[in-house]
């Protein structure tokens, strides 16, 4: 885990956001005691008796979230995640662990080495770069911070689901993203469902 001190909530904020159904009110909350400043949002009705939340562990990803890249599925992921979770209540907890943890920069050079023919795993070897640096043991220590202990987990990652019921999680069900895939995406996508069992497609 990154942080060397207690984690809390530092502050909470309600920011109005605007998403494909209009305009949501979201709260944005932001913690203490950690190195890197990842944040959570909730959204809709997530608290209450009878409500268990639906998660969303999303991954920074600035090209996709911000610029609308196709090289990835992020933007289209994070945009479902608003969607949903605003409608049935829960929480997205957004991980500044870009490109898989080894930051921007090096993702771009990653992006350069695809572009010769190698998929994102083989890009991060040549690079010496693990297939994936992030830290999965971190969205359950914020979901205890956030007293989330049971809910469902919007995802297509066994990595994360694993690790958040190997922290003390009570995953109570997977509930899988769309699969957003294009033509400047397939390679990465079909990558990521052969090599890591991301659970993109019904074969």
């Amino acid at each position: 885990m990154e942080n060397f001190q207690p984690i809390d909530i530092e502050t909470e904020v309600q920011v109005p956001i605007q998403a494909a159904k209009g305009e949501i009110d979201a709260t944005f909350i932001s913690f203490s005691g950690l190195r890197e400043p990842h944040f959570a949002i909730k959204l809709g009705p997530a608290d209450g008796p009878g409500v268990i939340p639906l998660v969303r562990i999303h991954s920074e990803c600035v090209t996709g979230d911000i610029f609308g890249s196709l090289r990835c599925d992020c933007g289209p992921q994070l945009h479902e995640a608003i969607d949903r979770i605003s409608t049935e209540g829960g929480y997205i907890l957004y991980l500044r662990q870009e490109g898989r943890g080894i930051g921007l920069n090096s993702k771009l050079r990653a992006y350069k080495e695809q572009d010769k023919g190698l998929d994102t795993f083989e890009a991060n070897r040549v690079l010496g770069f693990p297939d994936d640096a992030r830290d999965f043991n971190l969205p359950a220590a914020l979901l205890k911070v956030l007293k989330v202990t049971q809910l469902r987990l919007l995802s297509n990652n066994p990595d994360k689901l694993k690790s958040l019921i190997e922290n003390g999680i009570d995953v109570v069900s997977s509930v899988p993203t769309g699969t957003f895939m294009n033509s400047k995406n397939q390679k990465y996508l079909e990558a990521k469902h052969l090599q890591k069992g991301h659970q993109l497609f019904n074969s």
